[in-house]
């Protein structure tokens, strides 16, 4: 069964899990001709292997704290920040606390 995504138009909850946190999975949201938004679930320890992107993503910290290694230094990322990378940066995630982040990608879809 696929899972459902977003329509144009649907309102998205993307507020703080908060004690339901260590039980959240992530989630595609949005899934478009050209774009992908994901929240992303990393608990405490948890990390994200080094990869890149083709295109521009942005990564969005909405609760917890995770370090961004990209481009030979790290990044502390925390409830409320954005950071943008440019497609091709090799980049990769470690979860500092139990986190939640919104993933934007542009993608092209062949």
């Amino acid at each position: 069964m696929a899972t459902a995504h977003a329509a144009s138009g649907e309102l998205i909850d993307i507020r703080p899990f908060g004690p339901a946190l260590p039980r959240a999975a992530s989630e595609t949201l949005v899934r478009a001709e050209h774009l992908e938004v994901f929240r992303l679930v990393l608990l405490a320890g948890g990390s994200l292997p080094g990869h890149e992107h083709a295109r521009a993503v942005t990564i969005q910290c909405i609760e917890g704290s995770v370090d961004l290694l990209a481009g030979g230094e790290t990044l502390a990322l925390h409830a409320g920040d954005l950071v943008y990378l440019a497609g091709g940066t090799p980049h990769e995630l470690k979860a500092v606390e139990d986190s939640s982040l919104l993933v934007t990608l542009l993608v092209r879809r062949e």
